[in-house]
This record gives structure tokens, sequence and C-alpha cells, in this order.
């Protein structure tokens, strides 16, 4: 009789590409040093590319320390938390590492962002510093009183562009909506006044791994927005495993900065290991399908790490079967499963390999990767297998323990160095999600005898819509304000380009009256845009289990059925 095969027994190591190491032989390096490593290797090579605009390893490294000493000059001290509200621009990469160079702890934001949402992220971290464009000055400056930011620098699309670009965007920028005037105002400073007048000369800051790096900001089931904090080894650690993984991968690579930098996907698998390897790193800040159609036609991208809206949008847009990309070697794709056609039309089209992997907020975030040398084993559907020193098991959903036979469903829980140190000022939410070590996911999953992970099913109502996480908590606290409303429920439903959107099930008070397009607008200053419900739907009640508990579920079951039979 076969023994059965054990998670402990790690069935996932047989799959591993050749040069693949079960364990990772990790440097003592944080990432500020890997940036010192590649400036001292390439000092000469373009690191960062903006709309044309070219700054190499030296001029970056060069102004990364002036920031990190005007940082220094407006009283930030290790370990103090300094936010970046910025999308994939120059600043964006500078201002991070700067903050790391003096041993603060970076708090990234997304430009979209609400200013309710970005008040209570300031606040949780205790930001004193927030780095952000001229675009978002006015409304910053307005919310500064009520957080503890006291220095605000902005800086604009208009800072870093290539002749004669740069000489036209004053005149056109303002018209297009991509420049606004900033009025002056106390402790607001202009990025490239403070690059120009202060020198590189920051102090000198002893990094150990155990330090805080990011708190980075996730949602949760219970709507509150949770800083998982990152240390800077769990940032070092999930950078080498990533370069282990990829041991056929060199410094010779152009990638695609188009995965947004404040998520901690863009910032791990495009930023910070393409500074580790010595990449040219083309940013993308708008990342919408003409976008990205015209980056990878003009600079010969040879490595993209994209979410399956983006591969899609730019299978979808006008023209491109005219476009060469036969330059992309390597694609990394992660958030939400991408379809077989698309993974067999991008390869088709260019050559080279997509891979598919999975990971978390609070795992820095990739936990596995499907292999991709040369004779991997690639299972469609599958997330892969975990990576190098990260250790899996299934437990049963109920108890959260108890190993379930490989082959049934359970919740995923993960053990590795990259695994966060827990939730900033919540202790009893850490204690609930990481357990000896192990971090429960909340997803619901499977493991197969080659030892091959599956995702089947989402125990928190996560919507992922267009690659943006989006927690219908967040949605429904919004609709328990107004006036108008005794209920709301929301979830996920399926849409044809972005995944999923959000659908919001509303119960009005007795004898008020209200329509969809009221609902949909009310949310327009509340929340993000990319988390405004695209439907809406008014009913009298909402199913509920005995003890009150909205059934979502079976908000879902009706749902799914309704459109079937509509088809």
């Amino acid at each position: 009789m076969t023994q059965a095969v054990r998670y402990e027994d790690k069935p996932w190591l047989k799959h591993y590409q050749k040069g693949v190491p079960e364990f990772v032989d990790f440097e003592d390096k944080c990432l500020p040093d890997f940036l010192d490593r590649s400036v001292s290797r390439f000092p000469d090579k373009t690191a960062l590319i903006f709309e044309g605009y070219k700054i190499n390893y030296t001029e970056l490294k060069d102004m990364v320390d002036r920031f990190a000493t005007c940082l220094h000059r407006f009283g930030v001290r290790k370990g103090d938390a300094v936010a970046i509200l910025l999308p994939n621009m120059i600043p964006c990469v500078a201002a991070f590492y700067a903050i790391h160079r003096i041993g603060a702890i970076a708090v990234m934001n997304n430009p979209l962002y609400s200013d309710r949402e970005l008040e209570h992220q300031f606040n949780d971290s205790g930001s004193k510093v927030l780095i952000t464009i001229d675009l978002l000055a006015a409304r910053m400056v307005a919310l500064r009183p009520k957080t503890k930011i006291k220095q605000i620098v902005y800086t604009s699309i208009g800072d870093y562009l290539p002749f004669p670009k740069s000489l036209l965007f004053p005149l056109v920028g303002k018209k297009k909506g991509l420049k606004a005037d900033v009025q002056p105002a106390d402790e607001l400073f202009r990025w490239k006044d403070l690059i120009a007048q202060t020198p590189p000369e920051p102090p000198k800051v002893e990094l150990s791994f155990d330090d805080v790096a990011i708190y980075q900001y996730t949602g949760g089931t219970t709507g509150v927005s949770k800083g998982a904090v990152l240390t800077h080894g769990n940032l070092s650690r999930q950078v080498q495993q990533g370069a282990a993984w990829f041991p056929h991968i060199d410094s010779n690579n152009v990638g695609i900065g188009a995965l947004p930098f404040f998520h901690v996907f863009g910032l791990t698998s495009v930023m910070n290991i393409g500074l580790f390897f010595g990449w040219t790193l083309v940013l993308v800040p708008k990342p919408q399908p003409p976008q990205l159609v015209q980056t990878l036609k003009k600079y010969k991208i040879t490595f993209a790490a994209l979410v399956p809206t983006m591969y899609i949008g730019i299978l979808q847009e006008p023209g491109i079967e005219s476009i060469d990309m036969s330059s992309i070697e390597n694609m990394f794709s992660g958030s939400a499963p991408l379809p077989v056609e698309v993974i067999k039309d991008f390869e088709k089209r260019t050559g080279g390999i997509i891979v598919e992997g999975y990971g978390l907020t609070e795992t820095s975030p990739m936990t596995h990767i499907n292999p991709c040398g040369e004779g991997s084993l690639r299972k469609v559907g599958s997330i892969g297998l975990p990576i190098c020193d990260t250790l899996c098991r299934i437990v049963d959903v109920n108890d959260g323990q108890t190993e379930v036979p490989v082959g049934e469903s359970g919740e995923l829980l993960i053990k590795g160095p990259q695994v966060m140190r827990g939730y900033l000022n919540r202790p009893e939410a850490t204690a609930e999600t990481i357990t000896d070590g192990w971090l429960h996911t909340g997803d619901i999953a499977t493991m197969d005898e080659d030892g091959y992970f599956y995702i089947i099913d989402r125990k928190k109502d996560l919507v992922i819509s267009g690659g943006y996480n989006i927690y219908p908590r967040d949605i429904e606290e919004v609709y328990f304000e107004h006036p108008k409303v005794v209920e709301a429920s929301a979830i996920g439903v399926p849409h044809a380009s972005r995944g999923e959107t959000v659908k919001v099930f509303i119960v009005l008070r007795e004898g008020e009256t209200a329509t969809e397009e009221e609902m949909i607008a009310y949310c327009h200053d509340k929340l993000a845009k990319y988390k405004w419900p695209t439907e809406i739907e008014f009913r009298k009640e909402l199913p509920k289990t005995n003890v009150g508990k909205v059934l979502k579920k079976d908000l879902r079951a009706e749902e799914m059925k309704q459109r079937g039979d509509k088809k």
C-alpha cells in the first residue's frame, strides 16, 4: 500500500525547477544595501524611465541620499513613519529608498483613496511626513490638521520629462488634468527644490532584519484597514526568495513598472526585485491598455509582472496584432486566476512564459509560484508550489488546526521568512491571524499529491476588481451612514473585463424611496473610484441566520442563479 502524501513531506520539492534550492542562503543585507550594490555594479546603467526621461543608477542613489538627508533635517528618525501617496513615478522609488536609508518606516498609500480612508491610515501609522503629487496637494493640506503629519512634499508629473515634453507640459498639463497649481502653505515643499538644495549626506543608520520597514495596509472581514508590519528581514528575504526561484533571470532585463508600487505585489515583484538585479524599470503611472501597449512597443520589455485585467486589456487593445512583443521572455501574473485562453494567446504572441502565483499583503507577498524553467510542470488553474523556505498546510476551516487529507479543501496556512510580524496596533487581530508562526490566510485551498496548490474559495468576502482588493464592509459602512438606509450588504459579481465588481443590496427605511443612480453617486466622495458599486438592488429584507447575520452566500447564490437564468 502506497504511503499517503503529507504536507510535512514537502511533495512540491520534486517539481522545483533545476537550480532552485529548498533553502536560500540569505545575504544579511537590507534593500538599501542591494541598491548600493547595483549602483556599484552598474553606475551608468539606466535604472528608471518615466515618460521617456531616464535616470541612471548613480543619479538614483544621489536622489535617494539627498532626500534621505532632507527627511533627517525634517526631524525624521529611525522608527518614524513617512507616508508616500504617489503613482509609479521617479520620486516614488527614490522616496521609498530614502525612507529606509535613515531607518524610517515607509507607509505606502493608494492615490485613489478618499480623504476618509487616507485619514485613517495616516493616523493609524502615525505618519510624520507625506510625499504626494501636486494633483492631491490641496486636499492633503486641508486634511493635514486631522493627522500627525507636519511636512508635506509634493512632486509633479512634469518634474522629470524629456525635452520637448518638459517644455510643453506647463502648457498642456493643466488642460489634460495632469498638473495643478499649488498654493503656498506652511511646511509645504516642492520635491525638486528640496533635491536641488539638499546635499547627499544622510546620517549613517544601522539596519537589522528585525527593524520595521513598512506598514502595508490591507483590509479584512471587519472592514477595518489594518497595517501589516513588514520588517527589513521580510522584504530582503522575499526579494532573495524571488531571485532564487528564477535562477535563469539576471541583470539583463527591462521590466515594466505597471503594477502600482503602493501595493506590495508591485513593490516586491517589480520595484525591489528590479533594483536588486540591476534592471532598467519603465514606470507606467497610469496602467491602462493604451499606455501598456505603447510601453511594450517602445521599450522592448523583457520581464512583465501584471494582473489578469492588464493581460486581457493588452490583448483587446486595437492594433495589438501588429505589435511585436517577442522581446518579452518572462511574465508573472497574480491577484486573480488568469484565463487559460489569455495565457495561450500571450505566450504565442511573445514566445515567453507566463507563470501564475499567489501571495498576500501579510506575506510580502509571494508564497506560491508555478515553476517556469525548461521541463518544468505548470498546472493550469494552480497557484503553483510553495517557494523556497516556505511551509504550507491545509487545515479544517472550523478549528483552524486539524490538517485535512491531501486533496481535500480547508484553510491554507503558511509559515516562512516573508510572513509579517503582525498587524499594527491590533494584537487581537494578530493573535487570530498568526498562531505558532503559522499565518492563517483566510483562503480555502487544496493541495494535490504533487504539491501543487489551488485556491477554490475565499473565506473572507474579498472582491477583486481590476486587480484591486475591495472589502465589502468598507462599502457597507458608508451606506450604513446614509439616512435612508436600514441595511446594506455588498458582494462581488462577475464583470467581463474587471473580473468582479461590487453589487450592493439595500433595505430602505420605511417610507423612503431612492434610485440606483442616487445610491451609486452617494459613494463618490467617500470611497476610491474602483470601490464604487456598479449595481444596487433594493430589497424589503436580507436573508439572515437565526442570530441576525446576513447570509452573503445566499445573496451570491441568488445572484448567480438570476444571471444564469438570463443567459
